[in-house]
């Protein structure tokens, strides 16, 4: 009788938090983990969800809760689709992010470069944003490195050029005409330097 009650959905509550994890999950949520951090059983974790998948196409909402490779997870509805390609689509036209720009500028002057040296330089970690440049047509896979591991080398494409209106690398400006001279460097060193002794 007990392990029948187990096998009803959850509460309200517990409902609401299932929901909240997968939501925010980025790989399908194994029921075991589920059950663990919701503290019910596994078999009220599948009845949840079987509940929660049938109550989102009897709504006849936008997106699904599947189980896919052994967890669950949300996607959209598969009549939702041509509306998200489109929405993708449009998105690609947005403007890049900061770091984005960061990103592709050193690319463009470095090339052909490793995701670990655009990572060095930038210090911090550009897979992502690699791949979100990549996505847009910005820069491509050029080569291979001939050292240990051979990682992949990439560069710009021809669309870089064409968004950018110039006809080849050689047209970018130079980079000294964006790196203060010593002086400069010098003479800001030092306020920032006096600045930071009197806030002493």
């Amino acid at each position: 009788m007990r392990a029948e009650a187990q096998a009803q959905p959850a509460s309200r509550e517990v409902r609401a938090a299932l929901e909240a994890i997968v939501l925010v999950a980025e790989e399908p949520v194994m029921p075991t983990l589920l059950a663990q951090l919701l503290e019910i059983s596994v078999a009220c974790v599948e009845a949840t969800c079987t509940d929660l998948a049938n109550q989102y196409q009897s709504e006849d909402r936008g997106f699904t809760l599947v189980r896919v490779a052994g967890g669950y997870r949300f996607q959209t509805h598969v009549d939702q689709v041509p509306y998200v390609e489109r929405f993708l689509m449009e998105g690609q036209t947005s403007r890049l992010s900061a770091a984005g720009l960061e990103t592709l500028a050193i690319v463009a002057y470095k090339q052909p470069m490793s995701r670990a040296q655009v990572s060095a330089i930038r210090g911090v970690n550009v897979d992502g944003v690699m791949r979100s440049l990549q996505q847009r047509g910005y820069v491509t896979e050029i080569g291979r490195d001939h050292g240990p591991g051979n990682a992949a080398l990439y560069g710009t494409t021809r669309l870089f050029l064409e968004r950018l209106g110039v006809d080849s690398l050689s047209e970018l400006p130079a980079l000294v005409d964006f790196v203060p001279e010593a002086d400069i460097v010098e003479s800001l060193e030092l306020a920032l330097k006096v600045s930071n002794d009197e806030g002493i």
